[in-house]
């Protein structure tokens, strides 16, 4: 994926085999719109499956309009745009007064998140986030007066990029990513500065320099607590530490940088995680181990260095540093576990995974052939596996140089793994 201001270019998706194109709700509303907007049924069946074959290039999103170019059934390739109306300044404003309103709106929106809360609040002022029925306008280079298959098999392929970044529909809408951050990030300060004088008046009268815990513990109700910090956009920049003065024996001035920074990233995330909806009920998270953390801090991409000092550490060779370093790019602690773990599912986990198997080719579609070692799936005279995690989603492995190699993230549907196992890293 490449990215400007205004234009945002995402590379072909692997075909997608399984049932549903949408997950999140956001995307599923994208569809209804194009399913309520298109006339004929027929042409937007063969769409999507068009779509499912892979037919649809590399997506280009910019403001008002998305583009790809997409391959009749005969290989004919067609421009198609879908087209959707921008914001006005005024809608503009009052969405993102919306957002600064509610600290977890930011907090989501950091985690490419977009609560329905949201778009609820938005049009509350007028402002609808999501398209209605109408609202995604077709053309093609097949002439066609509606949606047809192309601008059809289109607007299925952005239902997956909508799935993984909410940031597309706000582009399409005329706001790039980092210009609404900063937008944000300027206005949440100007909220705070206006409203802390107002807050100093109104501020009860100092409390005493302190009382005993029993009395503070035997007080009825429940113990006055602070109010949450705002949400951080983008994580602090630490300093630098080189400098004209040598380094005391034995510092790495460059990985003190390194874990630094890191630091910070890690602060950001974690407070975007506290100010997110339902936080107070999710589960605390496991610590790392020594070798989940080292995987880690090698998947942030550290120095060169830094990276040589990792791998000698950990115990590990390189390769397997480097397999678990792309598991964890792929899905943290979680992916690391199906790289390292062997299991064999009971008779209930491997009834779903077999109906989901049986499930995964449609119609005409031929199954590949799979021979099954415990949790792994593996094509017969491929170098392609999906493995089965705990959670019941499969993740998509590839074979390179006789070892096992994670190829993508996790999904609930195993042929869209398989698919992208076999698309080029």
């Amino acid at each position: 994926m490449s990215r400007t201001e205004s234009e945002r270019t995402f590379a072909a998706l692997p075909p997608a085999r399984g049932r549903g194109f949408a997950r999140t709700w956001w995307g599923q509303a994208w569809l209804k719109a194009l399913e309520d907007t298109a006339l004929d049924g027929e042409q937007l069946k063969r769409g999507r499956k068009q779509a499912r074959e892979g037919a649809v290039g590399a997506v280009c999103v910019r403001p008002g309009r998305v583009t790809a170019v997409v391959r009749d059934r005969d290989r004919t390739p067609y421009r198609s745009d879908v087209l959707l109306r921008e914001f006005t300044d005024t809608e503009w404003d009052r969405l993102l007064e919306v957002v600064v309103d509610r600290s977890g709106h930011i907090a989501a929106l950091l985690d490419r998140d977009m609560p329905p809360q949201l778009a609820e609040d938005a049009a509350v002022v007028g402002v609808e986030l999501l398209p209605g029925i109408g609202d995604l306008e077709p053309e093609c280079g097949c002439e066609a007066w509606d949606h047809c298959p192309h601008t059809a098999a289109l607007c299925y392929q952005l239902a997956r990029l909508l799935d993984e970044d909410p940031y597309v529909l706000l582009l399409m809408r005329g706001r790039g990513e980092r210009e609404l951050l900063d937008e944000l990030q300027v206005r949440s300060a100007a909220r705070a500065a206006r409203d802390l004088p107002r807050a100093a008046e109104e501020a009860a009268p100092p409390a005493p320099e302190g009382v005993p815990a029993r009395e503070a513990f035997g007080a009825p109700g429940p113990l006055p607590l602070p109010g949450p910090p705002p949400a951080v956009a983008a994580p602090g920049r630490p300093p630098s530490l080189a400098g004209g003065t040598d380094p005391a024996g034995g510092l790495d001035v460059a990985a003190l940088e390194f874990l630094a920074a890191d630091a910070a990233v890690r602060a950001q995330r974690l407070l975007a995680d506290a100010l997110a909806p339902g936080h107070a009920t999710a589960p605390v998270p496991a610590p790392l181990t020594v070798w989940q953390d080292t995987v880690r801090l090698t998947a942030a991409g550290p120095p060169a260095p830094v990276a040589a000092r990792l791998a000698t550490g950990c115990g590990r060779d390189r390769t397997d540093l480097a397999r678990a370093a792309r598991a964890w790019e792929h899905g943290g602690a979680a992916a690391l576990t199906v790289l390292e773990e062997e299991w064999t599912p009971d008779a209930e986990a491997l009834a779903r995974a077999r109906a989901q198997l049986a499930a995964a080719w449609e119609g005409d579609e031929l199954a590949p052939r799979l021979r099954a070692t415990a949790n792994r799936w593996t094509v017969v005279g491929a170098d392609l596996q999906v493995r089965y995690g705990h959670d019941g989603r499969w993740w998509p492995y590839r074979r390179e140089r006789g070892r096992w190699w994670p190829a993508g993230p996790a999904g609930p549907d195993p042929a869209a793994a398989l698919a992208l196992a076999g698309s080029e890293g």
